[in-house]
């Protein structure tokens, strides 16, 4: 079977992380994949933002949890150690949402050939509309009418692989 192919079919979608950190080279890989997704008229309007840190994962995690309306002890990271959040300029074309949400899907496909697990984590764009949300991307040097798109949490996974569900048939 084709190489491409295959890790599309075997993707999932991992929602429990050692805590070791992936890879200087397996980051940059899944973050030039990321870079190559297809963009609305080549704009090229996504940015990405890799976080390590494990204070500011721990915060963002925590203003995830309270834009989910959950217990800010959940973790919606799942212990991730790194979470790259993609963000689009609102500003720049009208497929903005659609381009960043290529961009996440580069990167979890990219992650997943480069032997990384990783998991979409909705909410970005609330988060990054709070008050702190915004502090932090003036901290990060983004200016502009950026969206948060989506939260791509990588890391090794700690527990077993999913087996995946039966797909819909197409015509």
């Amino acid at each position: 079977m084709n190489e491409t192919l295959k890790v599309l079919k075997e993707r999932r979608s991992i929602r429990k992380y050692k805590k070791d950190q992936i890879t200087d080279e397996q980051l940059n890989l899944i973050l030039e994949a990321g870079t190559y997704a297809p963009t609305g008229m080549g704009q090229q309007s996504p940015l990405m933002v890799v976080v390590q840190d494990e204070e500011i994962i721990k915060e963002l995690s925590k203003m995830n949890a309270e834009v989910m309306g959950t217990d800010t002890n959940t973790d919606p990271f799942y212990g991730a150690p790194t979470v790259v959040v993609v963000f689009a300029d609102r500003g720049c074309i009208p497929t903005y949402v659609e381009d960043g949400s290529l961009v996440m899907g580069n990167i979890m496909n990219a992650a997943h050939a480069v032997g990384v697990d990783s998991c979409w984590i909705h909410r970005a764009k609330e988060v990054f509309e709070s008050e702190r949300g915004q502090e932090l991307l003036k901290k990060w040097g983004i200016e502009g009418d950026y969206v948060g798109i989506g939260h791509c949490i990588l890391g090794y996974r700690d527990c077993e692989y999913p087996e995946a569900k039966e797909r819909k048939l197409y015509s």
